[in-house]
């Protein structure tokens, strides 16, 4: 199937293609994704991190406290932290008291401060790995840093603005009804070669970003109707 009847079905069940557009995530340029501060790759990192199988708006409500509580984030400053004063988070209630959470920041921390001596910043490591290699990225974050497998690593990329495809159930709809054996929740080199390769050709007939292509094909199946 073309992208081009995927995008005529999502439109219809949206409405019109002006409302489906209006639906389509912000994409931030190369050079926009190298201006945001390690801070904010951090902080997003945390975030996405204590989001998964938490409730997201409880994150979301406390995130101001999260800031304080961890120095905005600044690389510089947490590393300058204790053991004890990390070992205190555990009984911070402005964060999330959970140790493996915790953990996940203290590696992400390093990780960023490693990229950004080999790359001059984590945003320009991120804006320099080409969006044809996503899946390479995301192995690349689930290998170096904490707990940014699977989804937390796509909500991650998405949410800073970098073009992302995200393998929400409906996605995994639309690229099976197009011909992909895959798992349900795909996660091996193979399945995941697979998608990114369609999404590829997707992009190569559209023209339109990764993360356009994935919103679109959301919007064409499942129950999201106007």
């Amino acid at each position: 199937m073309r992208f081009k009847n995927i995008r005529a079905r999502a439109a219809k069940r949206k409405g019109s293609d002006a409302n489906l557009v209006k639906l389509l995530p912000k994409v931030s340029s190369q050079e926009k994704l190298k201006t945001l501060g390690n801070d904010r790759y951090l902080a997003m990192m945390t975030k996405v991190v204590n989001q998964a199988g938490f409730s997201w708006k409880v994150i979301e409500n406390k995130w101001p406290e999260f800031e304080e509580a961890f120095f905005g984030f600044d690389p510089e400053k947490l590393a300058l932290v204790s053991p004890e004063q990390w070992e205190g988070y555990l009984s911070d209630r402005r964060v999330v008291r959970n140790g493996q959470k915790i953990n996940a920041l203290q590696k992400n921390l390093f990780f960023v401060l490693e990229i950004s001596r080999e790359h001059g910043s984590f945003g320009s490591f991120v804006a320099g790995w080409p969006s044809s290699d996503q899946i390479g990225l995301m192995e690349y974050l689930k290998k170096h840093g904490g707990r940014l497998g699977g989804n937390s690593g796509m909500y991650f990329l998405r949410r800073m603005g970098r073009d992302c495809f995200i393998l929400s159930r409906d996605v995994i709809v639309v690229l099976k009804s197009v011909g992909l054996e895959i798992a349900d929740r795909p996660t091996s080199k193979r399945d995941l070669r697979k998608v990114q390769d369609q999404f590829n050709a997707w992009h190569d007939e559209s023209g339109l970003p990764l993360s356009h292509l994935s919103r679109i094909a959301a919007c064409s199946v499942g129950e999201n109707f106007l």
